[in-house]
Protein backbone atom coordinates (compact mmCIF):
# COMPACT_ATOMS: atom_id res chain seq x y z
CA UNK A 1 0.00 0.00 0.00
CA UNK A 2 1.34 3.44 -0.97
CA UNK A 3 -0.11 6.59 0.59
CA UNK A 4 0.08 10.34 0.05
CA UNK A 5 -2.11 12.28 2.45
CA UNK A 6 -5.53 10.65 2.41
CA UNK A 7 -4.90 8.94 -0.96
CA UNK A 8 -3.90 5.29 -0.58
CA UNK A 9 -3.51 2.67 -3.28
CA UNK A 10 -2.46 -0.97 -3.30
CA UNK A 11 -0.54 -2.34 -6.30
CA UNK A 12 -2.73 -2.07 -9.38
CA UNK A 13 -4.89 0.70 -7.87
CA UNK A 14 -5.31 4.46 -8.14
CA UNK A 15 -6.70 6.81 -5.50
CA UNK A 16 -7.12 10.55 -5.03
CA UNK A 17 -7.34 12.53 -1.83
CA UNK A 18 -5.92 15.50 0.05
CA UNK A 19 -2.66 16.39 1.75
CA UNK A 20 -3.52 18.62 4.69
CA UNK A 21 -0.85 21.23 5.44
CA UNK A 22 -2.57 23.53 7.94
CA UNK A 23 -5.65 25.70 8.35
CA UNK A 24 -7.14 28.63 6.46
CA UNK A 25 -8.10 31.90 8.13
CA UNK A 26 -11.54 30.43 8.73
CA UNK A 27 -10.14 27.29 10.34
CA UNK A 28 -10.77 24.97 7.41
CA UNK A 29 -8.09 22.67 6.04
CA UNK A 30 -5.36 23.87 3.71
CA UNK A 31 -5.65 20.67 1.69
CA UNK A 32 -3.68 20.03 -1.50
CA UNK A 33 -5.26 17.70 -4.11
CA UNK A 34 -3.15 14.55 -4.45
CA UNK A 35 -3.19 11.27 -6.32
CA UNK A 36 -1.40 7.94 -5.98
CA UNK A 37 -1.13 5.67 -9.00
CA UNK A 38 0.36 2.39 -7.79
CA UNK A 39 1.44 0.13 -10.64
CA UNK A 40 0.69 -3.56 -10.71
CA UNK A 41 4.41 -4.21 -11.20
CA UNK A 42 7.44 -2.96 -9.29
CA UNK A 43 9.45 -0.05 -10.61
CA UNK A 44 10.61 3.48 -9.95
CA UNK A 45 8.64 6.27 -8.28
CA UNK A 46 7.90 9.52 -10.14
CA UNK A 47 6.77 12.64 -8.30
CA UNK A 48 4.76 15.14 -10.35
CA UNK A 49 3.61 18.53 -9.09
CA UNK A 50 1.95 21.63 -10.55
CA UNK A 51 1.12 25.24 -9.63
CA UNK A 52 3.80 25.93 -7.07
CA UNK A 53 3.40 29.40 -8.57
CA UNK A 54 -0.31 30.01 -8.25
CA UNK A 55 -1.00 31.63 -11.64
CA UNK A 56 0.93 29.02 -13.66
CA UNK A 57 -2.03 26.87 -14.60
CA UNK A 58 -0.81 24.89 -17.61
CA UNK A 59 0.72 22.29 -15.28
CA UNK A 60 -2.69 21.79 -13.66
CA UNK A 61 -4.04 21.18 -17.16
CA UNK A 62 -1.37 18.53 -17.66
CA UNK A 63 -2.31 16.77 -14.41
CA UNK A 64 -6.01 16.97 -15.35
CA UNK A 65 -5.31 15.13 -18.60
CA UNK A 66 -2.56 12.72 -17.51
CA UNK A 67 -4.12 11.13 -14.41
CA UNK A 68 -7.31 9.84 -16.11
CA UNK A 69 -5.19 8.19 -18.80
CA UNK A 70 -3.06 6.20 -16.35
CA UNK A 71 -3.96 2.53 -16.01
CA UNK A 72 -2.31 1.01 -12.91
CA UNK A 73 -2.60 -2.43 -14.49
CA UNK A 74 -0.15 -1.33 -17.21
CA UNK A 75 2.14 0.62 -14.91
CA UNK A 76 5.44 -0.48 -13.40
CA UNK A 77 6.25 1.57 -10.32
CA UNK A 78 4.39 4.43 -8.67
CA UNK A 79 3.35 7.96 -9.60
CA UNK A 80 2.75 10.48 -6.80
CA UNK A 81 0.95 13.68 -7.80
CA UNK A 82 0.28 16.99 -6.07
CA UNK A 83 -2.06 18.74 -8.49
CA UNK A 84 -1.89 22.21 -6.89
CA UNK A 85 0.97 23.12 -4.57
CA UNK A 86 0.45 26.83 -3.87
CA UNK A 87 -2.97 26.54 -2.23
CA UNK A 88 -3.55 30.18 -1.32
CA UNK A 89 -2.13 31.70 -4.53
CA UNK A 90 -4.15 29.31 -6.70
CA UNK A 91 -7.37 30.46 -5.02
CA UNK A 92 -6.81 34.02 -6.21
CA UNK A 93 -4.81 33.23 -9.40
CA UNK A 94 -1.73 35.06 -8.14
CA UNK A 95 1.93 34.13 -8.55
CA UNK A 96 2.94 34.46 -4.89
CA UNK A 97 1.30 33.07 -1.78
CA UNK A 98 -0.73 36.05 -0.50
CA UNK A 99 -0.60 34.76 3.07
CA UNK A 100 3.14 35.40 3.41
CA UNK A 101 3.97 37.17 0.11
CA UNK A 102 6.34 34.37 -0.86
CA UNK A 103 7.20 32.80 -4.21
CA UNK A 104 6.82 29.12 -3.43
CA UNK A 105 9.53 28.02 -5.83
CA UNK A 106 12.08 29.90 -3.76
CA UNK A 107 11.01 28.28 -0.48
CA UNK A 108 12.45 24.76 -0.82
CA UNK A 109 13.40 22.67 1.11
CA UNK A 110 11.01 24.51 3.41
CA UNK A 111 10.46 24.50 7.14
CA UNK A 112 7.81 22.33 8.82
CA UNK A 113 7.39 24.96 11.56
CA UNK A 114 7.78 28.04 9.34
CA UNK A 115 5.55 30.31 7.28
CA UNK A 116 2.65 29.07 5.16
CA UNK A 117 4.86 28.67 2.07
CA UNK A 118 7.69 27.08 4.04
CA UNK A 119 5.33 24.50 5.52
CA UNK A 120 3.88 23.58 2.12
CA UNK A 121 7.39 23.43 0.66
CA UNK A 122 8.59 21.18 3.48
CA UNK A 123 5.74 18.68 3.06
CA UNK A 124 6.01 18.52 -0.73
CA UNK A 125 9.82 18.36 -0.54
CA UNK A 126 9.50 15.29 1.68
CA UNK A 127 7.33 13.65 -0.98
CA UNK A 128 9.63 14.73 -3.83
CA UNK A 129 12.77 13.40 -2.19
CA UNK A 130 11.10 10.04 -1.50
CA UNK A 131 10.84 9.56 -5.29
CA UNK A 132 13.37 8.51 -7.92
CA UNK A 133 12.51 11.27 -10.42
CA UNK A 134 10.73 14.64 -10.15
CA UNK A 135 8.85 16.76 -12.68
CA UNK A 136 7.94 20.22 -11.35
CA UNK A 137 5.56 21.77 -13.90
CA UNK A 138 5.75 25.52 -14.52
CA UNK A 139 5.12 28.09 -17.25
CA UNK A 140 6.19 31.63 -18.11
CA UNK A 141 3.41 33.17 -16.05
CA UNK A 142 2.34 36.37 -17.85
CA UNK A 143 5.18 36.33 -20.41
CA UNK A 144 5.18 34.61 -23.79
CA UNK A 145 7.77 31.84 -23.83
CA UNK A 146 8.81 28.78 -25.78
CA UNK A 147 8.15 25.38 -24.26
CA UNK A 148 11.35 24.29 -22.53
CA UNK A 149 12.73 22.23 -19.67
CA UNK A 150 15.01 23.81 -17.08
CA UNK A 151 17.93 21.96 -15.54
CA UNK A 152 18.72 23.99 -12.43
CA UNK A 153 21.29 21.96 -10.48
CA UNK A 154 24.34 23.47 -12.21
CA UNK A 155 26.94 21.95 -14.52
CA UNK A 156 29.23 20.76 -11.71
CA UNK A 157 26.52 18.95 -9.78
CA UNK A 158 26.93 15.19 -9.39
CA UNK A 159 23.44 14.66 -10.88
CA UNK A 160 23.85 17.11 -13.76
CA UNK A 161 23.99 14.41 -16.44
CA UNK A 162 20.98 12.60 -14.94
CA UNK A 163 18.96 15.82 -14.94
CA UNK A 164 19.97 16.52 -18.55
CA UNK A 165 18.83 13.03 -19.54
CA UNK A 166 15.50 13.55 -17.78
CA UNK A 167 15.05 16.85 -19.63
CA UNK A 168 15.88 15.12 -22.92
CA UNK A 169 13.39 12.34 -22.17
CA UNK A 170 10.65 14.92 -21.56
CA UNK A 171 11.37 16.19 -25.07
CA UNK A 172 9.98 19.73 -25.17
CA UNK A 173 12.63 20.63 -27.76
CA UNK A 174 14.49 23.27 -25.74
CA UNK A 175 16.49 23.03 -22.52
CA UNK A 176 17.79 25.85 -20.32
CA UNK A 177 20.83 24.39 -18.59
CA UNK A 178 21.59 27.08 -16.02
CA UNK A 179 22.05 26.85 -12.26
CA UNK A 180 18.93 28.16 -10.57
CA UNK A 181 18.49 30.36 -7.52
CA UNK A 182 18.38 28.93 -4.02
CA UNK A 183 15.00 27.57 -3.04
CA UNK A 184 13.92 26.11 -6.37
CA UNK A 185 12.78 22.50 -6.18
CA UNK A 186 14.82 21.66 -9.28
CA UNK A 187 17.87 23.13 -7.55
CA UNK A 188 17.37 21.60 -4.10
CA UNK A 189 16.06 18.07 -4.78
CA UNK A 190 19.18 16.98 -6.72
CA UNK A 191 21.19 17.75 -3.57
CA UNK A 192 19.17 14.92 -1.98
CA UNK A 193 20.02 12.57 -4.84
CA UNK A 194 16.84 12.94 -6.90
CA UNK A 195 17.07 13.99 -10.58
CA UNK A 196 14.63 16.88 -10.95
CA UNK A 197 13.69 19.15 -13.83
CA UNK A 198 11.41 22.12 -14.26
CA UNK A 199 9.38 21.99 -17.50
CA UNK A 200 8.29 25.52 -18.42
CA UNK A 201 5.16 24.97 -20.47
CA UNK A 202 5.02 28.09 -22.58
CA UNK A 203 3.73 31.35 -21.25
CA UNK A 204 0.23 32.73 -21.09
CA UNK A 205 -2.26 34.23 -18.73
CA UNK A 206 -4.36 31.29 -17.71
CA UNK A 207 -4.66 28.20 -19.84
CA UNK A 208 -2.94 27.40 -23.15
CA UNK A 209 -4.02 24.19 -24.85
CA UNK A 210 -0.94 23.82 -27.04
CA UNK A 211 1.43 24.13 -24.08
CA UNK A 212 -0.70 21.74 -22.01
CA UNK A 213 -0.46 19.12 -24.77
CA UNK A 214 3.32 19.55 -24.91
CA UNK A 215 3.34 18.85 -21.18
CA UNK A 216 1.09 15.78 -21.48
CA UNK A 217 3.31 14.33 -24.20
CA UNK A 218 6.38 15.13 -22.10
CA UNK A 219 5.07 13.28 -19.06
CA UNK A 220 4.23 10.19 -21.13
CA UNK A 221 7.63 10.40 -22.84
CA UNK A 222 9.24 10.20 -19.38
CA UNK A 223 6.98 7.34 -18.31
CA UNK A 224 8.01 5.30 -21.34
CA UNK A 225 11.69 6.28 -21.23
CA UNK A 226 12.03 5.19 -17.58
CA UNK A 227 10.01 1.98 -17.98
CA UNK A 228 6.91 3.03 -16.07
CA UNK A 229 4.93 2.21 -19.21
CA UNK A 230 5.64 -0.21 -22.06
CA UNK A 231 6.83 1.14 -25.36
CA UNK A 232 9.82 3.14 -26.46
CA UNK A 233 10.38 6.83 -27.03
CA UNK A 234 13.15 8.16 -29.24
CA UNK A 235 15.08 10.79 -27.30
CA UNK A 236 15.21 13.56 -29.85
CA UNK A 237 18.06 16.05 -29.94
CA UNK A 238 17.34 19.06 -27.74
CA UNK A 239 18.44 22.65 -28.32
CA UNK A 240 20.22 23.78 -25.17
CA UNK A 241 21.00 27.26 -23.89
CA UNK A 242 23.41 27.73 -20.98
CA UNK A 243 22.97 31.51 -20.68
CA UNK A 244 20.09 33.95 -20.61
CA UNK A 245 20.31 37.65 -21.55
CA UNK A 246 17.45 40.00 -20.73
CA UNK A 247 16.62 43.19 -22.63
CA UNK A 248 14.75 46.22 -21.33
CA UNK A 249 13.23 49.21 -23.08
CA UNK A 250 15.59 52.19 -23.59
CA UNK A 251 12.55 54.48 -23.90
CA UNK A 252 8.88 54.34 -23.14
CA UNK A 253 6.34 53.46 -25.83
CA UNK A 254 4.93 50.45 -27.65
CA UNK A 255 6.94 47.33 -28.48
CA UNK A 256 7.00 45.79 -31.95
CA UNK A 257 8.90 42.50 -31.94
CA UNK A 258 11.22 42.01 -34.91
CA UNK A 259 11.96 38.33 -34.18
CA UNK A 260 9.67 35.40 -33.38
CA UNK A 261 9.83 33.14 -30.34
CA UNK A 262 12.25 30.29 -31.00
CA UNK A 263 13.97 32.18 -33.82
CA UNK A 264 17.76 32.11 -33.94
CA UNK A 265 19.31 35.57 -33.88
CA UNK A 266 22.83 36.76 -34.57
CA UNK A 267 24.83 39.65 -33.16
CA UNK A 268 23.31 42.89 -34.40
CA UNK A 269 19.94 41.42 -35.43
CA UNK A 270 16.95 43.56 -34.48
CA UNK A 271 15.01 42.13 -31.54
CA UNK A 272 12.36 44.82 -31.14
CA UNK A 273 11.46 48.37 -32.10
CA UNK A 274 9.83 50.97 -29.88
CA UNK A 275 7.33 53.47 -31.28
CA UNK A 276 5.12 56.17 -29.85
CA UNK A 277 1.33 55.83 -30.02
CA UNK A 278 1.34 57.43 -33.50
CA UNK A 279 3.75 54.85 -34.91
CA UNK A 280 6.83 57.05 -34.90
CA UNK A 281 9.91 54.89 -34.32
CA UNK A 282 11.91 55.85 -31.23
CA UNK A 283 14.52 53.08 -30.86
CA UNK A 284 15.52 49.63 -32.09
CA UNK A 285 17.25 47.13 -29.80
CA UNK A 286 19.58 44.53 -31.28
CA UNK A 287 21.11 41.27 -30.05
CA UNK A 288 24.48 41.53 -28.33
CA UNK A 289 25.40 37.96 -29.30
CA UNK A 290 23.93 35.00 -31.10
CA UNK A 291 21.18 32.95 -29.53
CA UNK A 292 17.48 32.10 -29.55
CA UNK A 293 14.59 34.44 -28.75
CA UNK A 294 13.36 32.64 -25.66
CA UNK A 295 10.82 34.86 -23.95
CA UNK A 296 8.96 38.13 -24.55
CA UNK A 297 6.55 40.33 -22.68
CA UNK A 298 2.88 39.82 -23.52
CA UNK A 299 1.59 43.41 -23.52
CA UNK A 300 3.19 46.00 -25.82
CA UNK A 301 3.26 49.11 -23.63
CA UNK A 302 6.49 49.74 -21.69
CA UNK A 303 8.15 52.38 -19.57
CA UNK A 304 11.84 53.17 -19.78
CA UNK A 305 13.84 50.24 -18.39
CA UNK A 306 10.90 47.83 -18.35
CA UNK A 307 11.48 44.19 -19.35
CA UNK A 308 10.86 43.34 -23.01
CA UNK A 309 12.48 40.01 -23.91
CA UNK A 310 15.14 37.39 -23.22
CA UNK A 311 17.59 35.63 -25.51
CA UNK A 312 18.97 32.18 -24.71
CA UNK A 313 22.73 32.24 -25.30
CA UNK A 314 25.63 29.75 -25.38
CA UNK A 315 23.45 27.54 -27.55
CA UNK A 316 24.28 23.98 -28.55
CA UNK A 317 22.49 20.66 -29.04
CA UNK A 318 22.67 17.37 -27.17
Amino acid sequence: MTSLGSASAAPGEIDTGQLVIGETRLGGDVALPVAVVNGAKDGRTLYLQAASDGDELNGVGVVQRVVPRLDPAELSGTILVVGVVNYHAYQVAEHRNPIDDTKMNRAYPGDAEGTSSERIAARTFDVATSADLVLDLHQGSTSRMIEEVRVRCGGRHRLHSECLELAKAFGAGYVLDQKGPDGQLAREAPDEGVPTVDPELGGSVGWDEHSIQVGVEGVFNVLRAYDFLPGSTDRETQVRAAGFEQFGAPTGGLVRMEAELGERVSTGDALFTLTDVFGQEKATVTANEGGILWRTRRLPQVATGEYVCSVGTEVDEY
